[in-house]
């Protein structure tokens, strides 16, 4: 068994339950997109995924095995984490901070695939430069790059085009979709809900840390779900391209 799975898993952080009797399964080829309000348990799933945030009951498994036997350095080749912080403390080389995402191999291997990552996000001309004098978005590039150098058969990423524009949000969901074409499993926290359902294979809705609806983005991503959870009215139309998601607030409740 591969890719990534948690069955009946329930966290706690704090004394306080982040996310309760989740079970979800990301297999190699697929991209899962993780949507829900701010606070629906979203990046605790990735981090207990990532081995990061012990569980309370239940198991979060990478490559078949529980995570929670694998040592850092069998985690970090087996899964590639990127987390929503996107502070780096040393004004390292953009190539360096990107080769930290190979610590497991050779360092000259690792420079060369760190490259290879930066071109691959369209940073390859920032591989020299000092990530303190970079911009926001430059940076959160260069992170993307550092996890995808990793290589490793599953990738989870917490809001991965945050701060990005509109253009390099596109190009950084299209090569995560032609990543899990090629065989990666990847989860993906994501707000962006039209673009979620445009790129991924399933979407999973968190709400108030329970797995509100779990299928293909026409299955999820219903009016009824995306008002319940979202506060949102929407509905699919026929793009050019197959449905699109079409969505704004829900109109407020009238009084009596």
């Amino acid at each position: 068994m591969s890719g990534l799975r948690l069955e009946t898993a329930t966290a706690r952080l704090g004394g306080r339950m982040v996310f309760d009797r989740v079970s979800l399964m990301v297999e190699p080829g697929q991209f899962v997109a993780l949507v829900g309000p701010n606070g629906a348990g979203k990046s605790s799933v990735i981090r207990a995924l990532a081995g990061l945030l012990p569980l309370t009951n239940g198991v979060a498994r990478l490559g078949g095995d529980d995570v929670a036997t694998l040592s850092p350095r069998e985690r970090a080749a087996r899964a590639a984490y990127l987390p929503q912080e996107r502070r780096i403390a040393w004004n390292l080389p953009a190539v360096e901070v990107a080769a930290l995402g190979a610590p497991f191999l050779a360092a000259g291997e690792a420079v060369a695939r760190a490259r290879r990552a930066l071109a691959e996000v369209e940073a390859g001309d920032l591989a020299d430069r000092g990530v303190a004098e970079m911009s926001g978005g430059e940076r959160a590039r260069v992170l993307l790059a550092r996890a995808l150098a990793t290589g490793a058969a599953a990738v989870m990423l917490d809001e991965p085009i945050a701060g990005l524009d509109p253009e390099a949000q596109l190009m950084v969901l299209e090569r995560l979709r032609a990543r899990a074409d090629a065989g990666q499993a990847l989860l993906a926290a994501l707000h962006d809900l039209p673009l979620a359902a445009r790129f991924a294979d399933r979407v999973v809705v968190l709400d108030h840390g329970a797995v509100a609806a779990d299928g293909s983005p026409l299955e999820a991503l219903t009016p009824e779900v995306l008002r319940r959870v979202f506060g949102l009215s929407a509905r699919w139309v026929e793009g050019p391209d197959g449905p699109l998601l079409s969505a704004g607030r829900a109109p407020a409740a009238q009084g009596s």
